[in-house]
């Protein structure tokens, strides 16, 4: 508790009962998410019920651009102007009702701490006392006529694959297949050694007894009542099983972020300048504009930008559509590859929110690497589209996802989503397209793509058969993709031995694309890995990762030093995707052994990994990996 001076009398401040950081909130702990605090537990609401003092607005026209398309498909519209903002700035010091991030009380039900009790009861029939000495309330169950113990939040949520979340059933589930008792009391039994397969609900009133393994078996008979609470209450239709989940597991919240790095967008400056000369620009055609040039301040404003171009811009203006871009990552691709080539005593820019530059190593650059780029300064924009439980839904090769129904919604009415902004630094490594190529084309290399992409098909039918209409499965990705991102992993390892990062700071992302996609219509190749790190402060990183990204032919030495062997060998270097009986249907030699890292620094939840096709693995021809000598 903390007291402040007003008027002449101390006001009493309830402190918060827990601290989340606005970063957090849009990954983590958005909308929709379980979060225990010192005494409660809590979901946090939608974006409806966030309070704003003031509301910090950030600007990413790339990133607004690429999703507005996306959702405006699932009948969502997103602002144009005030497309991403921040979460709610609380302060701890003097907290507020009048702003922050609004949550409930969730579950409602509790279970009585007593060893000799253990009674299952919703909070409305609990009774709520302030703890001795202390504003804290906390929830008390009558265990006797004479003996009282506090009830805590039940750590078992049902939960279906679409994001629905709800209070578990206690009562039908404990009288599974029996006629309902007319005075249930429900208690849950953990077993002397806390076994989950020990764990059972069973009501006193009439011997009805159900095991909680029973709803975590398919086809358990429980259906999602599509509840969506965070949305204040909101149902809509849903026909999936209702899974059991505790709370605080991983797999109850999967944050869907897509983001973007600020770049120089020419298409968008092109744009605001028509804009700005939008009532004499209006009547603009291929005849009238060089007429128009000829004013003083639509010439000072379209310098450098020639006809053809802002006559495409004004059109689209017209039809209400955004002028064409290039995909995001594309987009970022290309400017990494065409960055100038360092120079000595050159300091990036202060007010330039991006700025790489070309770095050639004195001893070179290992075989198969094409060109290393260090970017001393990286502002990207992250922005949560939703999210799903259960089961992660993975993004495309350009880091988006795809609006499908598994997709729970963050509002029902608001236009905008909750964003934040990174500054950092970052280490992009490119490969050699033409010695990539070669090697996919390699026999000893297609097998062993034909065994990921045989485990792969063993994973999506399993999810097709449990998937609902409209379910977004993303398409097989290909060795090349298996490459970089196991290499990728294996750098986040070894650089972080050396930078002065831990490795659960070092973020990846991933630049691939075969010079034909799956349709066999061609685009830009690309094989290229950007290794970032930053903070959401505004004073970006100190530059170790940079200063690291300099001697990248020692820290490659080292990461194939990693990666040649792992603690679980040969079990490990021999996994067979396709048969395996724990279902690691998307990885080939990869555990945490080697190649797992820290979730927040892997786009694609550690899946899609194989170490066999970037350094030779036990029971491998050396052939298969890329780096088949050490560097």
């Amino acid at each position: 508790m903390a007291a402040r001076k007003g008027w002449g009398k101390k006001e009493v401040v309830h402190q918060p009962d827990g601290t989340i950081r606005r970063s957090q909130v849009v990954t983590t702990f958005g909308p929709g998410a379980m979060v225990d605090l010192i005494g409660d537990a809590i979901l946090v609401g939608g974006l409806d019920y966030w309070l704003y003092g003031a509301k910090t607005v950030i600007q990413e026209p790339r990133l607004r651009d690429h999703l507005a398309e996306r959702l405006q498909r699932i009948g969502i519209m997103l602002s144009f102007e005030n497309a991403f903002r921040e979460p709610p700035a609380c302060d701890d010091k003097a907290p507020s009702k009048q702003v922050g991030v609004s949550t409930l009380e969730f579950p409602q039900w509790f279970v009585c701490q007593s060893p000799s009790c253990r009674s299952l009861a919703m909070n409305k029939a609990l009774e709520l006392k302030r703890r001795p000495g202390s504003d804290d309330k906390h929830y008390v169950h009558q265990c006797n006529r004479s003996t009282t113990s506090e009830a805590i939040p039940v750590r078992f949520v049902g939960a279906c694959r679409r994001g629905h979340v709800q209070d578990f059933p206690w009562l039908s589930f404990a009288h599974l297949g029996k006629e309902r008792c007319g005075m249930p009391d429900l208690a849950l039994v953990e077993g002397k050694t806390g076994d989950f397969s020990e764990i059972k609900v069973e009501c006193r009133g009439c011997g009805a007894t159900s095991f909680l393994v029973a709803a975590m078996r398919k086809n358990s008979g429980l259906t999602c009542d599509g509840q969506r609470p965070w949305l204040g209450g909101d149902h809509e239709g849903c026909t999936e099983d209702l899974r059991l989940i505790v709370r605080t597991a991983s797999n109850s919240y999967f944050a869907q972020v897509t983001s973007a790095l600020s770049i120089p967008d020419e298409k968008r400056e092109l744009e605001e300048a028509v804009r700005k000369l939008w009532p004499t620009l209006v009547a603009a055609t291929a005849e009238t504009l060089p007429h128009f040039r000829k004013i003083p301040e639509v010439n000072a404003g379209l310098t450098g930008y020639g006809d053809d171009a802002v006559l495409s811009v004004v059109e689209a203006i017209k039809t209400g559509a955004a002028p064409p871009r290039e995909p995001l990552r594309t987009a970022e691709y290309k400017l990494f590859v065409n960055a100038p080539k360092e120079q000595p005593g050159e300091l990036p820019p202060r007010e330039e929110p991006f700025w790489a530059r070309r770095h050639d190593p004195e001893d070179g650059l290992p075989d198969g690497i094409h060109s290393l780029v260090v970017a001393p300064k990286l502002r990207e924009v992250r922005a949560q589209v939703g999210f799903t439980r259960i089961v992660p839904m993975m993004p495309d090769m350009q880091g988006t996802y795809e609006s499908g129904v598994r997709t729970a919604r963050l509002s029902l009415a608001q236009d905008w989503l909750p964003a934040t902004t990174i500054q950092g630094e970052g280490v992009f490594v490119r490969l050699d397209e033409a010695k990539v190529a070669a090697w996919e084309s390699k026999d000893v290399v297609r097998r062993r793509e034909d065994a990921l992409r045989a485990g792969y098909d063993v994973w999506r039918r399993d999810l097709e058969k449990r998937a609902g209409e409209g379910e977004a499965v993303p398409p097989f990705p290909g060795a090349r993709f298996y490459l970089l991102h196991s290499l990728a992993h294996l750098l986040i390892s070894a650089i972080s031995l050396e930078c002065g990062y831990a490795a659960s700071a070092i973020r990846e992302r991933i630049y691939c694309a075969r010079p034909t996609d799956e349709t066999g219509v061609g685009q830009l190749p690309m094989a290229a890995i950007l290794l970032s790190t930053g903070t959401s402060g505004s004073e970006g990183t100190l530059g170790g990762l940079v200063e690291q990204g300099r001697a990248i032919r020692s820290h490659v030495v080292r990461a194939w030093d990693l990666g040649a062997l792992c603690s679980s060998d040969p079990v490990c270097a021999l996994h067979s995707p396709a048969d395996d009986p724990a279902e690691r249907h998307l990885e080939g030699a990869a555990c945490h052994g080697c190649l797992y890292v820290a979730e927040c620094s892997c786009e694609w939840f550690n899946r899609y990994l194989d170490r066999a096709l970037v350094v030779p693995t036990l029971g491998h021809d050396a052939e298969l990996a890329f780096f088949s000598v050490r560097p």
